[in-house]
């Protein structure tokens, strides 16, 4: 009898995802871009509804990069409207369900209606006990990395840190991402091989997993084949381990 790999010892407790190809998916159809982010908005939503399968403490979604900046101004404002979309339309549905909204990155760039509404869904949900769901928007793991250290500079100048004390979980405390557990598995879809700048610090022990479908392809059945992918790997974390037993 094939063993249930959901019924292994080995958690998956959190999942990061780049959910990249929207805009190929769109002109490969012949459509203009933000239909394929409109069509990945669709996805997302009945991702997140099928979560509950899986028993997933934290998903983490690289949303909106701090270089996506470069893209036209028309599809940057349209991206910027899918967080409105989003946060409008499905934040009473995630609060019901228990499910607390986080949203990383800088806020610099960012129109101060939409920093309103940021704000609004993690005051809302942040006393929520279920899904972690923690949104990367205008988003960069360098700059996290530097804006941390940064941070720790100013604490050390000010007298309220010692430099010789300054190790990895004083660093970890400064990210974005503070509090969070690292992603055990990173899922990238659209058929790009790299991590895109993406959660840079905290990936250092985490699976990848490269899906080649479109994300707005992208279901729970693509999710299910990654999960058990991830279950059949050996998680040295420098280790080494009995390969035999």
């Amino acid at each position: 009898m094939k063993k249930d790999l959901f019924k292994n010892e080995k958690e998956i407790n959190h999942i990061a995802i780049i959910m990249d190809g929207n805009g190929r998916w769109a002109s490969s159809r012949g459509l203009p871009r933000y239909e394929g982010h409109l069509e990945g908005l669709k996805t997302l939503r009945k991702l997140i509804r099928d979560l509950k399968d899986f028993k997933l403490n934290y998903l983490t979604l690289f949303t909106f990069s701090i270089d996506n900046w470069k893209r036209p101004k028309e599809e940057t404002f349209r991206l910027m409207q899918l967080l409105r979309k989003f946060i409008s339309n499905d934040l009473s549905e995630l609060h019901n369900n228990n499910v607390r909204v986080k949203i990383i990155g800088t806020r610099t760039n960012i129109p101060k209606d939409l920093i309103d509404l940021i704000k609004g869904a993690e005051k809302l949900t942040l006393n929520n006990t279920g899904l972690y769901l923690q949104i990367a928007f205008n988003y960069s793991g360098r700059h996290e990395i530097i804006n941390a250290a940064k941070k720790i500079a100013v604490s050390a100048v000010n007298g309220e840190l010692d430099p010789n004390k300054i190790d990895s979980n004083i660093f970890e405390s400064n990210l974005y991402s503070a509090g969070v557990p690292d992603p055990d598995l990173i899922v990238r879809t659209g058929s790009e091989k790299r991590i895109s700048n993406f959660l840079l610090w905290q990936l250092s022990y985490s699976e990848v997993y490269f899906e080649e479908c479109l994300w707005p392809d992208f279901n729970k059945s693509k999710l299910d084949e990654a999960i058990k992918d991830f279950m059949l790997r050996s998680r040295r974390f420098g280790n080494i381990i009995n390969e035999f037993g």
